[in-house]
């Protein structure tokens, strides 16, 4: 096998590769496995190969996922989807092209990258404005890190990052889209204190009242004229019915038997209505009569 022994008995030398120049500790030299593992079919003798590789450079992918912590996403996941970064680019990796560092190192950037923008924005924003935020972002830091410096300014920012303001205002309200604050968090304002779900809006009931006079309007309309004025005296008037019946010179039976016949008239009118409503948006046809 092309693969020299190290002094820990692994597969792989701990050599720098090429010329002996190094970018880091964690940059093992596996050029011969590399070679090995392109000649070989799929099969144990590969996998294994394969695992020995990950397990030489995955020092090198937790080191990148390190430099994406305090980000909102834990380093444990981090350095998990650095892993996969990193198998991607031992797969894609041709020994002919060069030292693997070069290639790896944009490989798991870029996965790590899109891992941030593709499932840890809470609020799905388009591609340009992420952009914009991290443009936003890295301008803001460098600025504040300036000897003598304070918070920046949206212009100072715009000039920095050479942005429009109408842009910086943009990416700095891309940076609260990042994440979401919980309804049960607490706000500040009070030594009570109270959440935000607090001061949030209770559905109304007076809205299903509005609703229901409004859909039985069309069905007092067709009415009679004494039926009107008697549903008007017993609901709007609070008469009773006896004293409904002596306004009129009727039974007090008589109005029981109008008024019972009246709200069922206008009840069937606004079932009827819903009913045909329903209907259209549904696409069916009403049947002839």
């Amino acid at each position: 096998m092309l693969v020299e022994n190290s002094a820990n008995g692994s597969g792989v030398s701990t050599r720098p590769q090429g010329t002996g120049k190094r970018a880091h500790d964690d940059a093992p030299d596996t050029i011969a496995v590399f070679v090995r593992l392109s000649e070989l079919e799929e099969g144990p003798e590969r996998e294994a190969l394969r695992d020995e590789l990950v397990k030489a450079w995955l020092p090198m992918a937790h080191r990148i996922a390190g430099k994406f912590r305090n980000r909102g996403e834990s380093l444990e996941d981090l350095r998990q989807v650095a892993a996969l970064g990193l198998l991607k680019a031992i797969d894609r990796f041709e020994p002919e092209r060069g030292a693997f560092e070069s290639y790896a190192v944009p490989t798991i950037t870029g996965e790590i990258k899109r891992h941030f923008r593709d499932r840890m924005w809470a609020l799905r924003v388009p591609r340009r404005v992420q952009e914009l935020r991290n443009k936003v972002r890295v301008a803001r830091r460098e600025l504040a890190q300036s000897a003598g410096s304070g918070t920046p300014t949206v212009a100072e920012i715009a000039e920095h990052a050479h942005l429009t303001e109408e842009e910086v205002a943009t990416g700095m309200e891309a940076l609260d889209s990042f994440t979401t604050l919980s309804l049960d968090a607490e706000v500040a304002g009070g030594d009570d204190g109270y959440s935000l779900a607090d001061t949030l809006g209770a559905p109304d009931a007076s809205y299903d009242t509005v609703v229901d006079r409004e859909a039985a309007k069309e069905g007092l309309r067709q009415l009679p004229e004494r039926e009107r004025a008697i549903l008007y005296m017993r609901f709007f008037e609070d008469m009773t019915q006896s004293s409904i019946a002596d306004r009129l010179g009727i039974s007090q039976m008589h109005v029981s038997r109008l008024i019972s016949r009246s709200c069922g008239r206008v009840r069937d009118e606004v079932l009827g209505a819903r009913t045909a409503t329903a209907r259209r948006g549904g696409g069916e046809r009403p049947h002839p009569d």
